[in-house]
């Protein structure tokens, strides 16, 4: 599985305009409502914010992977942000998070969940990758870059 298999252009969100948890989330899952990769944006988020009470998904270095599923989808989709003033994440280190790479997939999709949860997390390890993503400011530079990196792995 790469991650161009769950993410598409559209689905991504060169400055969040939102500064918290909740209205970042819903900032995301509206681009996934409007571009069809989901049906209900309030659903979606509803069950990304159940998941966030679990436990944040501010896994700390600036980073979220906030992830949920939904019965109403029968594909992973993926919404990736970049925030330049921060989003405050109740992450695990307290640092606000700049980069936020959101997932959901089908509701019984245990192994799929997991593969895609996997590749963002090793794409998001390279501290190096992390700051070339900071400094894009286009959807199209933000995509390839991420589609590079992914493949050499």
């Amino acid at each position: 599985m790469r991650v161009a298999d769950f993410l598409r252009k559209e689905w991504i969100i060169p400055d969040l305009a939102s500064h918290n948890k909740e209205g970042a989330l819903s900032e995301m899952v509206g681009v996934l409502e409007k571009t069809k990769g989901v049906p209900d944006a309030g659903k979606a988020l509803t069950v990304l914010l159940e998941r966030e009470q679990l436990g944040s998904t501010g896994i700390g270095e600036g980073i979220a992977i906030p992830h949920g599923k939904l019965s109403e989808i029968g594909d992973v989709v993926s919404v990736f942000a970049l925030s330049r003033n921060g989003v405050d994440f109740d992450s695990m280190d307290g640092a606000p998070v700049h980069i936020l790479f959101l997932l959901i997939a089908p509701e019984n999709s245990a192994s799929l969940h997991l593969k895609a949860l996997a590749r963002i997390s090793r794409l998001l390890k390279s501290r190096q990758f992390r700051d070339e993503l900071i400094k894009q400011s286009s959807v199209e530079d933000l995509f390839d870059l991420i589609v590079s990196e992914d493949e050499k792995y």
